[in-house]
């Protein structure tokens, strides 16, 4: 069996290169990473598996400082009379004194490479051109070992990219890579990986199942994510709640409803960050906050709706849960009481059409609980918005994640999947506060045909 590749994370000091190494290890917990200066001091170790197998090794350095000095330290060391080569030079450096004391974390990041059998440069392009740059490639550079410089923070509003890659050309490192750690590009590990076998031919096959097994996973991750997105809706949409005349009564039976919904939303929330390996206090935005591990808006509130482009209901009339995201149907009565209670306030009616011959039978005063579509929308919306931020934010990112619109449009505008409304007439499929009391393949198809609107 071949040797796991060994690539080793070098560059100039606070330039992202733990930053890479949680995005590519999906470990938003390896090393530290923050905004001082020479945050890593040691070289820190981690692996990369395809199919159970350790492809590669990486391996974290701290930050290059003082490049400049040390090179003038190198000349006294080893004379350009001597004729020594890189290597040479560098094994001479790294048994001097000054390797364990003033240059001590050049010489750990130089022993690093020399031992690696390649290297990623992570250059932060936010950062203007210096001369300490050029003397950090010609350090490494005499380490004989291949080096792929990593374009990182390329996201930001203002960067130095094309002077950062003409001085690269200049130095021999045509073969370049954009990877911005905190947002990275759909397809940008792959194209890492790719360019990184141009460089080590011989080792193509083992980045070619790192690349085929990443690509898979995330496939596997998104269908996931949908799965448990199209539960959410299926429970909630199957959800019904028996409730009898009484006013006082209805109200609680539409309070409790609420909060069921709500924490069934925030299992959903805690899976999918689960599932992307994000922590509960990752998710913030103005529209769709989460503060102590709950949504700050609330998923029934009128401002929710009206945030989302969403309007509450789609009948003439309505029972007392109008403008509550709950519909009411009655048995037997008329509206009448419900009205003191707002009955016309947002017509969320479900049509007497949707629920057949069981409306009929109702006794008089029985009255029935279930959640409006315009709730169902804002789930969704949510929830896609969330699926979408995750699937495209590296685990280096220290900023909440920032919700988009991504999929709102889908869900103000679209119809709803039939299989929701086929929920409605199958309250045995709601997993709302329980395991459903039906776990059959219709319910599984439901969910599946579901899923796939998220795809």
């Amino acid at each position: 069996m071949t040797e796991a590749l060994r690539i080793a994370v070098v560059g100039h000091t606070n330039t992202g290169k733990t930053s890479l190494l949680r995005t590519l290890l999906r470990d938003a917990r390896f090393g530290e990473v923050s905004s001082r200066p020479s945050t890593t001091r040691h070289v820190e170790g981690a692996r990369l598996l395809a199919d159970g197998q350790v492809v590669a090794h990486l391996f974290d350095t701290p930050g290059m400082e003082d490049a400049i000095a040390l090179l003038d330290y190198l000349d006294t060391l080893a004379p350009p009379a001597e004729r020594l080569d890189g290597p040479e030079r560098i094994a001479r450096f790294l048994d001097s004194p000054e390797a364990h004391r003033r240059f001590e974390q050049e010489a750990k990041v130089l022993r690093q490479l020399g031992l690696s059998d390649a290297g990623f440069y992570v250059i932060d392009a936010r950062d203007p051109v210096l001369p300490k740059h050029r003397d950090e490639l010609a350090l490494l550079a005499a380490c004989a070992r291949p080096l792929l410089p990593v374009l990182n923070f390329v996201h930001a509003p203002h960067t130095h990219e094309a002077a950062w890659r003409t001085m690269l050309a200049r130095v021999g490192l045509h073969a370049q890579i954009r990877f911005d750690t905190v947002a990275p590009e759909d397809g940008g590990e792959r194209q890492l990986y790719e360019t990184l076998a141009t460089l080590l031919p011989e080792r193509r096959s083992a980045l070619e199942q790192l690349i085929a097994t990443r690509e898979r996973d995330a496939c596997e991750r998104r269908l996931a994510a949908a799965r448990l997105i199209a539960e959410l809706l299926i429970d909630t949409a199957a959800a019904r709640r028996q409730v009898d005349a009484d006013e006082a009564q209805l109200r609680s039976a539409i309070d409790r409803l609420h909060g069921e919904v709500r924490q069934r939303e925030q299992r959903c929330i805690d899976a999918l960050l689960d599932l992307y390996a994000f922590a509960r206090d990752d998710v913030a935005n103005s529209q769709l906050p989460l503060l102590d591990g709950r949504w700050e808006d609330d998923l029934f509130s009128t401002e929710a709706l009206r945030s989302m482009g969403i309007t509450v209901g789609k009948g003439a009339a309505a029972g007392a849960a109008a403008g509550m995201g709950i519909d009411l149907i009655t048995g037997g009565l008329t509206l009448g009481a419900a009205a003191a209670l707002g009955a016309l306030v947002g017509g969320a009616w479900q049509s007497v059409s949707q629920y057949g011959d069981r409306l009929l039978g109702k006794l008089s005063g029985v009255r029935e609980l279930s959640v409006d579509d315009a709730i169902l929308r804002v789930l969704a919306a949510r929830q896609h918005s969330l699926l979408h931020a995750l699937a495209g934010r590296g685990h280096a990112a220290i900023d909440p994640i920032p919700l988009t619109d991504a999929g709102l449009r889908r869900w103000r505008e679209g119809a709803l999947p039939t299989e929701l409304e086929d929920a409605r007439a199958h309250p045995e499929w709601s997993g709302l506060t329980a395991r459903p009391a039906d776990m059959s393949g219709a319910r599984q198809s439901a969910i599946l045909a579901v899923a796939k609107t998220f795809d």
